[in-house]
């Protein structure tokens, strides 16, 4: 065997399982032996008028440990303060910049800082560039997840404009949030 046949074997056979390793990948996703491979472009994801959220792994894949995903905010793009009773919640900023309050103090992030959020601890973001933000999601433990699938709407075609800011919109982010441990906080002024 060839060192190009051995390779394209190997990278052929990731996440299928060993006995059957001409099993096709399910879902974009592939697992055997507790290996996960998603290739680049795929995993489920969601949308909201702000940003979108492509899921990489997610708890039932890593028995509850933690759900990783890829975000894109668009600029301008912003969230209220709020808090995560059940997780932490970390950001590796990959591209463009974000300016993020928490526990009453102002980060501002570039691409290829990280930040932590505790959970407990008010914060929120907005992206301040002109570009979109790409952001590195981790969580932990996992169960967020279960928020940008109730709440935000799923894609089914990547090139469709983003979903408009809506009452409907809303609301479904207010129901979703309370089952999730995530709480929204009335605006400062108030």
């Amino acid at each position: 065997m060839t060192t190009r046949e051995a390779s394209v074997t190997a990278s052929d056979s990731i996440g299928r399982a060993a006995s059957n390793p001409s099993a096709p990948l399910v879902n974009g996703a592939a697992s055997a032996a507790g290996v996960q491979y998603v290739p680049a472009g795929t995993g489920k994801t969601y949308r909201s008028p702000i940003d979108e959220i492509r899921f990489l792994i997610t708890g039932e894949q890593t028995g509850g440990a933690f759900f990783m995903a890829e975000v894109s905010v668009l600029p301008g793009g912003s969230n209220p303060p709020h808090i995560h009773h059940r997780e932490d919640e970390c950001f590796y900023l990959q591209e463009g910049t974000m300016t993020i309050q928490v526990g009453g103090k102002t980060q501002t992030a570039s691409a290829g800082d990280f930040i932590r959020l505790p959970r407990g601890v008010a914060h929120s973001f907005v992206n301040n560039g002109d570009v979109d933000a790409k952001v590195l999601l981790v969580v932990a433990p996992a169960g967020l997840e279960s928020f940008f699938k109730e709440a935000f709407y799923p894609v089914e075609d990547r090139s469709a404009a983003m979903p408009p800011m809506t009452g409907e919109f809303m609301a479904r982010v207010l129901e979703a949030a309370p089952k999730c441990g995530l709480e929204f906080l009335p605006p400062a002024s108030q």
